[in-house]
């Protein structure tokens, strides 16, 4: 029976990774010191590893899927199938970005200052190619953590380090002199998997749903029952992703009303639906929109 090999990111993403996949369908059960959790489908073999090896397990095989960082894709240069985005983080639903940053009171304004300076990062190999495509020569080591600690203590003129809140940036008294590159969460596949007919048809549907999942968070739906003579006049109090669904109640002059909506307006809604005459309102959360 085929089996496919799937990558799950280790670290901060991985609480995060696993419960998309439990909304989008697939229990995934870690071990205690194991980096090989249960999942109940007979089709998928899971291994969790760093997002920073990942591309490198799926470009030799060993993996035949896997959800990694596009920054470390980047980073190793991985010959790897990207099937696309999933954007989800474990704080927001933007990209995450890399940026250069100083000490707060350097005389550095500019990525030209940084000229015959060293900088620290995990991302060395980006960074290198960007600094040489600039042609600017600074000097580039890789950094084992604490990266922004090592500007602060003058160790490094700069840094290279991935933000999504610039929190720890501004914590450290760092100031922000360049954006090296966005980066998401993807989901890639091995080129050679990719042209095998059923794991390529396993990939996108797992893809497919785990799509899904990320595109019903925030989303709910909405029910109502609706007078005939107010249905007009609710109707168009509502948004939808295409029109709501309407339905007549059996032997009445009444509606029923079905609609997906953000979340957010929800608060506003439901106080002018009743207003209007809508009866009955019932809300309900979402697995998937597909």
């Amino acid at each position: 029976m085929p089996q496919l090999k799937l990558g799950l990111p280790k670290g901060s993403l991985e609480k995060a990774t696993i419960e998309l996949f439990e909304k989008a369908g697939w229990q995934i059960k870690p071990v205690a010191r194991n980096y090989f959790p249960e999942i109940d489908d007979p089709d998928l073999s899971c291994s969790i590893c760093r997002p920073q090896e990942m591309s490198r397990y799926v470009e030799s095989g060993l993996l035949d899927a896997a959800i990694t960082g596009k920054d470390w894709t980047d980073e190793n240069q991985s010959d790897v199938y990207v099937v696309g985005d999933l954007v989800y983080s474990k704080v927001s639903r933007k990209p995450t970005r890399w940026i250069i940053a100083v000490n707060g009171d350097s005389p550095i304004r500019d990525i030209k200052d940084l000229a015959g300076k060293k900088i620290s990062t995990e991302l060395v190999g980006v960074t290198k190619r960007f600094f040489a495509e600039k042609g600017i020569k600074v000097d580039v080591e890789f950094s084992w953590g604490a990266t922004e600690a090592k500007v602060v203590s003058g160790l490094v003129d700069a840094i290279v380090e991935v933000t999504e809140t610039e929190s720890t940036i501004r914590a450290h008294g760092l100031k922000i002199i360049y954006e090296l590159m966005q980066s998401n969460t993807i989901f890639i596949a091995n080129n050679a998997a990719w042209e095998d007919p059923w794991k390529r048809e396993k990939i996108e549907n797992i893809f497919m749903m785990l799509q899904g999942s990320l595109a019903a968070d925030r989303i709910v739906g909405l029910k109502m029952n609706a007078p005939e003579d107010r249905l007009d006049a609710i109707v168009a109090l509502l948004p939808s992703l295409n029109a709501p669904t309407i339905a007549h109640l059996y032997n009445k002059k009444w509606y029923s009303i079905e609609t997906v909506i953000s979340q957010e307006k929800v608060r506003e809604l439901i106080p002018s639906l009743k207003k209007n005459g809508a009866e009955g309102i019932i809300e309900y959360t979402l697995n998937k929109v597909i």
